[in-house]
């Protein structure tokens, strides 16, 4: 076992160039001094402190598993250590599981975003906080926050000169700073989000199972721009019987998230039945070859796996999914399509409740069941099913659901 190990050692650390190695040496602050880390100059020698410090060892690879999904090294991870991108989202989700803190997750991925001149305008910014030589142009990012935490400019608990440098030219990644900051006040972890496991912008693979909480695939590759569309299919219903105010809102901070991780993304509002299904078959009709997916949002009322055009007809959720099944849709044959289904049961009328409420124990998110035919492989339809008359909106901001997803995907998407 100890010559496999020292073997897997070698072979990895054999395999991991310079930028990769600082990358790993930034996750590791918080289990590994900073001092000591500063000192390692090869991957050797990393992966070496790492079994010193007891964070890896011959049958426990966990922390190195979590490291190398972190600098998108799957191949390491599927080579060398039998795992996956997908089985190391999946095992992330576990309360307590990552080794690697939402702190130290946030940091990485923000310098990840970052483009060099963005790290420039971060460095001419720090010009009176940091002494010149650490602000040079051979100086990273990765460097830089590693400064900036030595001189406790940033910490866990206060990214307030973080948020000040890059609001400037960069208001996305500080409005992913300011979700962090009210997840980790309100004491929510990443294994609380309340979004379907699967909606991920990370590569997912080929090929469906029969569940229903995530698609078992290897990898899905997302390299294409734009990555494919995002269909918004809002109905507002402006008439005396049935009140969605506040339902317009829905539409925006789906527009956003989905145009900011390079989606192609428009907005159908107040269709009738018939005018749904003819859209939804529309996009399924398109050429999809040079795009990575298909996203779809359907805001609207409606019945048990029924959703109400503005006639007051309805129209048949799976009807409408099939259109993107593969003998429906070519294109997109081996590639997810995803539709978000904010419907609702009820009386018609019926109010929506401050953007304060608590609803984590009345709403529900179901999963339309769908046939385990390979004709409908890579479809996921999460549906937000809100039971009797309660539908957890803000007159202000829309639905809440919605919210909390684009607020999610905002944080922990790359």
């Amino acid at each position: 076992m100890n010559t496999n190990f020292s073997k897997l050692r070698f072979e990895v650390s054999e395999a991991l160039v310079p930028d990769e190695l600082e990358a790993l040496k930034f996750l590791c602050l918080g289990h590994i001094p900073m001092r000591k880390l500063e000192a390692i100059q090869d991957a050797k020698a990393f992966l070496e402190v790492l079994e010193e410090k007891g964070l890896i060892e011959p049958g426990n690879l966990d922390f190195l598993k979590e490291l190398l999904y972190w600098i998108g090294r799957m191949d390491l991870l599927a080579t060398h250590l039998g795992s996956s991108r997908e089985q190391m989202e999946t095992e992330l989700l576990v309360r307590g599981k990552a080794q690697v803190s939402a702190y130290r997750q946030l940091l990485y991925t923000i310098t990840e975003d970052l483009t060099p001149e963005d790290v420039r305008s971060v460095k001419f910014l720090l010009q009176k906080k940091l002494p010149k030589n650490k602000l040079q142009d051979k100086v990273s990012m990765f460097q830089v926050l590693m400064e900036m935490e030595k001189n406790g400019l940033i910490k866990e608990d206060d990214l307030t000169m973080l948020k000040d440098i890059l609001k400037a030219f960069r208001a996305d990644i500080k409005k992913r700073i300011d979700i962090y900051e009210e997840n980790k006040k309100e004491n929510y972890s990443e294994e609380e989000v309340p979004y379907p496991e699967s909606v991920s912008v990370h590569p997912g693979g080929q090929g469906a199972e029969e569940e229903t909480t995530h698609l078992p695939v290897e990898t899905y590759q997302m390299k294409n721009s734009p990555h494919g569309y995002c269909v918004i299919l809002n109905n507002i219903f402006n008439n005396s019987h049935c009140n969605r105010k506040g339902t317009v809102k829905c539409g925006e901070p789906v527009k956003r998230v989905f145009t900011w991780l390079q989606f192609e993304t428009v907005e159908h509002m107040d269709l009738e039945a018939k005018e749904i299904y003819r859209k939804v078959k529309e996009y399924s009709e398109r050429d999809h070859s040079n795009m990575d997916c298909f996203i779809c949002f359907i805001f609207s009322p409606g019945e048990k796996d029924k959703i109400k055009g503005i006639d007051d007809e309805f129209v048949n959720i799976k009807e409408l999914v099939s259109c993107f099944s593969k003998s429906n849709c070519p294109s997109l044959a081996g590639k997810p399509k995803v539709f978000f289904i904010q419907a609702w049961q009820g009386s018609v009328g019926h109010p929506g409740v401050p953007g304060e409420a608590d609803f984590s124990g009345d709403a529900e998110t179901d999963a339309i069941p769908l046939t385990s035919s390979r004709d409908w492989a890579d479809i996921l339809v999460a549906m937000s099913t809100l039971q009797g008359s309660l539908f957890f909106h803000s007159s202000e901001t829309g639905s809440l659901y919605i919210q909390y997803l684009c607020d999610k995907m905002e944080l922990l998407c790359p």
